[in-house]
């Protein structure tokens, strides 16, 4: 239950104009044209999808709306906790993970390294002020692109050194600086971990799953999302079935997801708009679930394992999907 003072800042963010309700229907795949802007990673034009049919760099707009970060309305009741209200203004969220392919024409332009760096501030959220590429993040940077290379070939990597059969399976073992630095040149940045959860809890439904039609259903199972270690080398958007209200691809299972916020438990504010977590713990937060978790840990009231993960920490189940201003 919202208490009378939070009910006013929720009514006076509604009369002041910073956010409208997300009145896009309710249905699980309903998406908005992929009118996305061209973005660097596919400007030689990728394709992704079961029939290879959709663009790799499709983004729709995700509305803006209200909702409560870390909660679901599953009739068993777990992660119930509206406790944690947010504003979040419409935004874009890429349909899928980056791909290798994507982050192959990364690689080529020579990014990503200390020798090549973003600028500082780039990368950063429109209505989040020092969000942005700090100094701090290149000093984390691979010093070059064989250094790079190297680290993103760890064990049960996707990354092949020469394109191959893994083009459109998502990239992983990818650091958080690695993960913002690919975003920041491809013209977008990290989704916050309120955007990132409102898109995959459908808003204001806050659904279950990214799939759950009615909002606290349970189902679950090998045709909405990779999991229970089902599949290490998947397909970006090969299960169409799990996507989310605004048409989002393995938001849940596949690959946690890095995003723009350091990982604060119990979140640091009762209510925000367009917040971030900025300072304060030492790891940065993930969600989403990957392949080798179980479907309790795919939900989209699930924050991060344990307590966040550390910024240069690459694993092969940790990959990134890219917000865009809408």
């Amino acid at each position: 239950m919202l208490t009378i003072a939070r009910r006013i800042w929720l009514l006076g963010l509604i009369g002041c104009g910073r956010i409208g309700f997300d009145s896009a229907p309710t249905t699980s795949g309903d998406a908005p044209a992929l009118d996305a802007p061209m973005v660097k990673s596919c400007a030689g034009g990728l394709a992704c999808g079961v029939a290879s049919d959709l663009d790799c760099c499709g983004s729709p707009v995700v509305p803006g709306g209200m909702f409560s970060r870390s909660y679901d309305v599953a009739a068993d009741g777990m992660y119930a906790d509206p406790s944690y209200d947010a504003a979040v203004s419409p935004f874009r969220l890429d349909t899928f993970e980056v791909t290798v392919g994507r982050f192959r024409a990364f690689v080529a332009a020579g990014k990503g390294t200390q020798q090549s760096p973003p600028a500082i501030d780039d990368g950063a959220h429109a209505n989040i002020p020092g969000s942005g590429w700090t100094a701090a993040m290149t000093a984390r940077l691979p010093v070059d692109t064989a250094e790079l290379v190297a680290k993103i070939s760890c064990n049960d990597a996707t990354w092949t050194d020469l394109a191959g059969p893994n083009e459109n399976r998502p990239i992983n073992c990818v650091s958080r600086d690695e993960a913002m630095a690919f975003c920041a040149w491809d013209g977008g940045y990290l989704p916050t971990e309120a955007e990132w959860n409102f898109a995959a809890a459908g808003g204001s439904e806050q659904r279950a799953y990214p799939w759950s039609s009615p909002a606290s259903s349970l189902t679950i199972d090998p045709t909405l999302a990779s999991y229970n270690a089902e599949q290490m080398h998947f397909i970006v958007g090969a299960k169409p079935a799990g996507n989310g209200r605004w048409g989002h691809s393995d938001l849940a299972g596949g690959l946690w997801e890095w995003t723009l916020d350091r990982q604060i438990s119990p979140y640091p504010s009762l209510t925000c708009t367009d917040c971030a977590v900025l300072t304060g713990g030492a790891n940065w937060a993930v969600r989403g679930g990957s392949l080798f978790d179980t479907p309790a840990n795919l939900r989209t009231g699930i924050r991060s394992r344990d307590n966040g993960v550390d910024p240069g920490m690459r694993q092969a189940d940790i990959g990134v999907r890219c917000a865009r201003p809408s």
